[in-house]
């Protein structure tokens, strides 16, 4: 009985000790990041900032480029976010819905533009959009974003509308509702648990998508990523950076906290299933 209770507490002080290493990992960098976005001096050398708050929070919020920046990448992503449902949601019900030659092929096609690196997709984008004048524009910035976005928007809410049942849509029609009224009443509404999931992703991919809006947005749209790119670059105070990168991550905080109950690995794993 001793070396049970021996061995059930050796056994809890490693998972104690893996889970310790985990946090640190995984939320020291946060913590560290949050601990310098505070800090008004944080000499080299020392655990803690000498002195605390919130002096570069309004470095920042006082730069007007700054701000400009943040207006224009909640701009662009509510944009890109619209358009994309428009467009990708009629495209993952009849993905879900309709059997036609070629069905897997275009869905791996969505897969494509996450499947090489980004960079020389985005290098050979900007040759067509020279040529269509499109380069230093928000509509050639807000395509990118769409680019980036159209494997979520698609996979994700083509296998929310596999798991509404067929019977559902038939018993709406049945009662004399047409195709439009029972996709809007009964699809839509049964399938928006995926839907919402892949509207975060698409929103925060991008609020966060920097190098291509660097190479098409040329000087003329700046993004938050793009400034945060710069002020990392050109400073040698670390404050800046912090504070940006948190601003960053409050949306992402917000929407993940108001979506939480839609976002589980049966959603997300389930979106990326071909049938």
């Amino acid at each position: 009985m001793k070396k049970f209770y021996f061995s059930a507490g050796k056994k809890r002080f490693w998972e104690f000790i893996v889970l310790a290493v985990f946090i640190l990992f995984f939320y020291g960098p946060m913590l560290n990041m949050l601990m310098i976005a505070f800090a008004n001096e944080y000499p080299t050398g020392v655990v803690f900032p000498t002195d605390w708050g919130i002096k570069w929070w309004q470095y920042i919020f006082g730069q007007s480029y700054l701000v400009s920046s943040m207006v224009t990448s909640f701009t662009v992503a509510i944009i890109t976010t619209a358009i994309s449902m428009i467009l990708c949601i009629p495209a993952a019900y009849s993905i879900a819905r309709f059997k036609y030659p070629g069905r897997k092929v275009i869905m791996l096609s969505f897969l494509l533009t996450n499947a090489f690196p980004k960079l020389g997709i985005f290098t050979s984008i900007a040759i067509l959009f020279y040529k269509y004048n499109l380069m230093g524009t928000y509509p050639g910035v807000i395509i990118i974003h769409l680019i980036n976005s159209m494997m979520f928007m698609v996979w994700l809410p083509a296998s929310a509308f596999r798991s509404v049942h067929t019977q559902q849509e038939e018993a709406a029609r049945d009662v004399g509702a047409g195709p439009i009224r029972t996709f809007f009443k009964v699809s839509l509404p049964l399938a928006m648990p995926g839907i919402a999931v892949a509207t975060l992703y698409t929103f925060l991919g991008s609020m966060e998508e920097g190098q291509g809006t660097m190479l098409v947005g040329l000087a003329s749209v700046k993004t938050m990523p793009v400034e945060l790119y710069g002020v990392i670059l050109d400073s040698t105070i670390l404050q800046p950076g912090a504070v940006l990168s948190l601003l960053l991550m409050i949306p992402a905080a917000v929407l993940i906290f108001a979506l939480r109950k839609y976002i589980g690995p049966e959603a997300i794993a389930g979106g990326f299933k071909m049938k």
